[in-house]
């Protein structure tokens, strides 16, 4: 029997399985046994190139972000990104006009953010049709996934998307889970929470019979939040990747006012006109809302801020004063000594900071260096010329003693001068 044919068993089990506390455990057993199939049909087709062999989608990366645009063929991908970025992208009335990848950019707010322009997938994509493994590899790149919609077909491609972006590893507007999941030598399976109340969907059995899947016998799974079995397989895996998504409703010209107010219950959405340029500033902010991307700016010693070119970090990965120095150079790490920063991460104008303190947008940076003379030399100056310069000081030294005393001695008897008793 093949991977997906073990694939496909399982899920019409799980389709006619109950849902009660009493087949919890076998429900979570299958779950994990199919993230294990799905796991090695990946590992399988990337090794034999099935499915999606051929030359590759992906570009090289610039700019500060990532964006890809992922939909159905002919639902306007190509004419979203001619119109936001410029950049010339072939689009027809025919389905699969895009057979590449195509980058555009975007500067918008000091930020230069990189669009892709993906081929159309279709269902099955996941598995291999269509070159559609291409396109989810490619995706799982970005730092941000539009998904663009149809307003005039029918919304049921929503949800067939997000299950063939699932399907490889991607979880779209989620976050990592609160587990801590360690191996260990001996000791059995041990079940514990940092939280109050007790978890809900996870107890001793469960997690037992999903670790027995993988042939773990001993290992330590700590709960900071109530957290479901899917999620426990998830932080297993260890292969997920967590990313904002933003759901695209082009066409909006084609639909009336009733449809849209109806539309617009949907969360992370933003209807758009690619063709009539309808809402485009509108989506653009929301890119740079999803994106959490933090502008922090440089100021020399004694100059103005530059406010032209800031330094972009990620707002999901806590900018730190650290990775704005890596940001710039890693040399600079070496002499740094403390940060003086303008802006709304401390409490006064300039505020000190090390290399822990987290940085907001907009913040204003200078770094001071440790100026110590002796490293200075030690490191910068050869033998050859420093014993010079250090016999030079070593004469010096018994003159400039000798001024200092006189200095001192004169300072101590200044008020003995006369006619003042």
């Amino acid at each position: 029997m093949s991977t997906l044919e073990k694939i496909k068993d399982i899920e019409n089990e799980l389709a006619i399985t109950q849902k009660n506390k009493a087949t919890m455990s076998h429900i979570m057993q299958l779950k994990a046994k199919l993230a294990k199939y799905k796991r090695e049909l990946l590992d399988l087709n990337a090794t034999a190139g099935g499915g999606g062999g051929g030359d590759g989608f992906e570009v090289k990366k610039t700019g500060d972000a990532r964006v890809g645009l992922v939909g159905f063929p002919s639902v306007g991908k190509s004419t979203l990104l001619s119109t936001m970025t410029g950049t010339y992208s072939e689009a027809a009335s025919y389905e699969f006009t895009t057979l590449t990848c195509i980058p555009g950019l975007i500067r918008h707010r000091g930020a230069k953010i990189q669009m892709l322009d993906l081929p159309g997938i279709v269902e099955g994509a996941k598995d291999g049709r269509g070159r559609g493994r291409q396109v989810i590899a490619t995706a799982r790149t970005c730092s941000l996934i539009l998904i663009v919609l149809d307003a005039v077909k029918s919304m049921n491609h929503k949800p067939i998307i997000e299950k063939e972006l699932e399907g490889f590893g991607i979880r779209l507007n989620q976050r990592p889970p609160g587990i801590t999941f360690r191996r260990k030598e001996k000791g059995g399976v041990t079940l514990s929470t940092t939280f109050k109340g007790e978890p809900r969907y996870l107890d001793q059995q469960v997690v037992k019979t999903i670790l027995q899947e993988y042939r773990i016998a001993n290992a330590d799974v700590v709960l900071h939040e109530d957290c479901t079995g899917e999620q426990l397989i998830d932080v297993i895996e260890g292969n997920r990747i967590y990313m904002p998504c933003v759901y695209v409703l082009n066409k909006l010209d084609a639909i009336s006012l009733e449809e849209l107010e109806i539309l617009d219950q949907c969360p992370h959405y933003c209807p758009i006109s690619a063709h009539l340029k309808w809402n485009l500033d509108g989506l653009l902010e929301k890119i740079w809302e999803y994106l959490n991307l933090v502008r922090v700016y440089t100021k020399p010693k004694g100059q103005m801020p530059d406010y032209d070119a800031p330094v972009i970090l990620s707002g999901y990965e806590t900018p730190t004063v650290e990775k704005f120095i890596l940001k710039i150079h890693k040399s600079l790490l070496q002499d740094f000594k403390h940060a003086l920063v303008w802006g709304t991460s401390v409490k006064h104008n300039p505020g000190m900071a090390g290399k822990d303190h987290v940085l907001h947008d907009e913040d204003v940076v200078q770094i001071v260096k440790d100026c110590d003379a002796g490293t200075v030399v030690a490191r910068r100056v050869s033998p050859t010329v420093a014993r010079p310069i250090l016999r030079s000081l070593r004469k010096k030294l018994p003159r400039l003693r000798r001024q200092r005393r006189a200095r001192t001695w004169r300072s101590s008897t200044s008020h003995w001068a006369p006619g003042v008793f």
